[in-house]
């Protein structure tokens, strides 16, 4: 059995690939289809996630990462019998959390939530080095590629003082080890 990681965009790819170089994940690489972490939000509108599935002849379970992960994973049916499970790992609100966390800023964004998205404070408070938090893939790379330890700290913190996700939703956290 392999594990097929969907990212719901770059940014999230990037925090699971920082996470999975470092050895803080559950499974490494060598447990992955195809041994890497894809950017996609379903299998039928991924040519490289059909071709990974299409070359492993054994079962996979699908890991969704996202902040939205609304709509429902369409399986094909030719992948029906290889799929055996899906399982969500929400980073809602949005990813920008864990900067504000690592920023030890959520007090302070606590008292403007109700006005701001977190992607907006991160973008008035957050930089790193000289660069301000521009929503970039290159953004994470530099901020948390440098200390995984603080990601992995942020993601545990983020699920301790969010509260619950919806049922089948788990945490980011719950992949950490």
């Amino acid at each position: 059995m392999k594990y097929l990681i969907m990212c719901e965009g770059p940014n999230e790819l990037e925090i699971v690939k920082i996470l999975l170089e470092n050895d803080l994940l559950l499974f490494d690489k060598d447990e992955l289809l195809n041994l890497i972490p894809y950017h996609a939000r379903q299998i039928d509108k991924s040519p490289a996630v059909q071709l990974a599935l299409n070359i492993y002849p054994g079962e996979v379970t699908v890991l969704r990462i996202g902040d939205g992960l609304t709509e429902k994973l369409r399986i094909p049916n030719k992948y029906k019998d290889k799929i055996i499970a899906v399982e969500k790992y929400c980073t809602k609100p949005e990813l920008e959390m864990l900067l504000i966390i690592a920023e030890n800023l959520l007090d302070e964004y606590n008292k403007v939530k109700s006005a701001k998205k977190p992607k907006v404070f991160a973008k008035e408070h957050i930089q790193c080095g000289h660069q301000k938090y521009d929503n970039s893939t290159r953004f994470y790379e530099l901020y948390f590629g440098r200390n995984p330890l603080l990601l992995a700290a942020s993601i545990k913190e983020y699920k301790r003082k969010h509260g619950s996700h919806k049922k089948e939703e788990r945490y980011l956290a719950d992949l950490l080890k």
